[in-house]
């Protein structure tokens, strides 16, 4: 049975979520025991409401991280949840996991060495690849956001595993492979194929602390330039 006292910090932390300013919120957020804050902020991972489940893995990102600094193996163990929440094994589906895993070390350097491979090898189907179509986007999603951070990083073969998405029927997929891949310094933005330079289809791309709907030739187009003023 959940103690009152939980339910009532659940309410507190979904409340706080709904924060405008993202600053504001994650002071807020502060003031609940980061053991508490743990628990129900992956509960919101699968809130119906995809703003509010965005908001608890760029929060959780954020908490890691401070719990990181004062104890590296408590980060650890976050991040094993999230592993865990990711096998089959675990009964469950996991959402908002593969994402809350590329948020947690886009601001975790410590956890880097260790748990990068590990989120990769979600979209290999050499590795612990995820066959789950909506677990897909939020792996590709992590990635990018990881990759935003580590520009370096991005593996030949996993670079070639998202320009396979670039195909996809799924525009979503399309469009959080592209961002991924503009966000590697070694990408050649020569290879973007002209389907995705025309390509006017709309989605909502998490960013900061709220969606901005975006085409995907938008997002293709920032990779472009870069060619061109560098």
């Amino acid at each position: 049975m959940t103690k009152p006292y939980g339910r009532k910090t659940k309410l507190k932390v979904g409340k706080i979520l709904l924060e405008d300013n993202r600053d504001v919120a994650f002071e807020k957020l502060k003031n609940i025991p980061d053991e508490q804050l743990v628990g129900h902020l992956f509960s919101h991972f699968y809130h119906k409401d995809e703003l509010i489940k965005y908001r608890s893995i760029a929060a959780m990102g954020v908490l890691c991280a401070r719990v990181e600094k004062n104890n590296k193996e408590k980060a650890r163990i976050i991040l094993r949840r999230i592993m865990w929440n990711l096998n089959d094994e675990s009964g469950g589906i996991g959402w908002g996991s593969p994402e809350a895993m590329g948020e947690i070390l886009s601001q975790s350097p410590e956890l880097v060495l260790e748990f990068k491979s590990i989120l990769f090898s979600y979209l290999d189907p050499d590795g612990n690849y995820i066959e789950h179509e909506m677990l897909q986007r939020g792996v590709i999603w992590g990635i990018g956001t990881y990759i935003e951070v580590y520009p370096n990083d991005l593996t030949h073969k996993i670079e070639g595993l998202l320009c396979g998405y670039l195909h996809s029927q799924d525009s979503v997929k399309k469009g959080y492979a592209v961002r991924a891949l503009v966000n590697a310094s070694s990408f050649d933005c020569s290879l973007v194929p002209e389907s995705i330079l025309t390509d006017n289809s709309r989605i909502d791309l998490f960013h900061n602390w709220n969606f901005i709907k975006t085409n995907i030739a938008d997002i293709a187009l920032s990779c472009i330039n870069r060619k061109i003023f560098a």
